[in-house]
């Protein structure tokens, strides 16, 4: 489990660990990581290869994958700077290439479930200001596919979850960002709310439920999807 500390990406470590998996989780924060009692935690990179195919290979077998890193870069294509672009592809691209190529060898000889955290603002909806993240998360999208395809044989299965707009410390730390130019705080949350058919904003458990499902044999002939869970957001 990738992106534990925080948001999803712990609600999902947290829900697995109830389900009775035995879980492995990494983030770049320490302090994210330190409450975090549901899984076994190691301070990692997920961008760092070697650092990553180090920790893969700590483990005698691996299930399931559930990668959740993720960075959000606000803005038009206008407002995307090289060094944003690089960015943004490294942190969600990249790091989804690096811990899907460590772990599926892993899985080879008696398959597994991966599960990608990718986005509806992607391949799937443009939104605005969201020029690199939807590239990004669009990337993500068709290298769980390919990935999907490559490895059908090998029992291994691969699945994207897209959600919409999910209340976590990421999201509001978004919205403090933009206060300042808005009016204020809740009219930045109104800004989120405004987009969500549903009225409300996801919660990190809804996506660690979904995510439950796939990585269970319930859902073994589920492969190569993108699952969107988003409150009505792409109707």
């Amino acid at each position: 489990m990738t992106a534990a500390g925080q948001g999803i990406g712990r609600a999902v470590a947290e829900r697995l660990a109830r389900d009775g998996a035995d879980v492995s989780a990494c983030d770049l924060s320490a302090s994210a990581l330190a409450d975090l009692t549901a899984a076994r935690t190691t301070v990692l990179d997920a961008t760092n290869s070697e650092a990553f195919g180090n920790w893969v290979a700590s483990f005698q077998r691996i299930d399931i994958l559930v990668h959740a890193v993720g960075f959000v870069h606000q803005g038009t294509i206008e407002e995307c700077g090289p060094e944003d672009w690089r960015r943004s592809l490294n942190i969600t691209l990249d790091s989804a290439y690096i811990a899907l190529k460590a772990v599926i060898p892993k899985m080879k000889n008696h398959g597994g479930s991966v599960i990608t955290i990718a986005s509806v603002a992607s391949s799937i909806k443009g939104f605005p200001r969201r020029a690199a993240y939807g590239a990004a998360k669009g990337g993500v999208i068709g290298l769980t596919k390919a990935c999907a395809a490559d490895y059908l044989r090998e029992n291994i299965r691969f699945n994207a979850i897209c959600p919409g707009t999910v209340d976590s410390p990421s999201l509001r730390s978004r919205m403090a960002d933009l206060a300042d130019s808005v009016g204020g705080m809740a009219a930045a949350e109104k800004l989120f709310l405004d987009r969500q058919p549903a009225g409300r904003l996801g919660t990190p458990e809804e996506i660690a439920a979904l995510c439950a499902f796939l990585a269970s044999d319930e859902a073994s002939f589920v492969n190569g999807q993108t699952i969107n869970i988003d409150g009505g957001i792409t109707i």
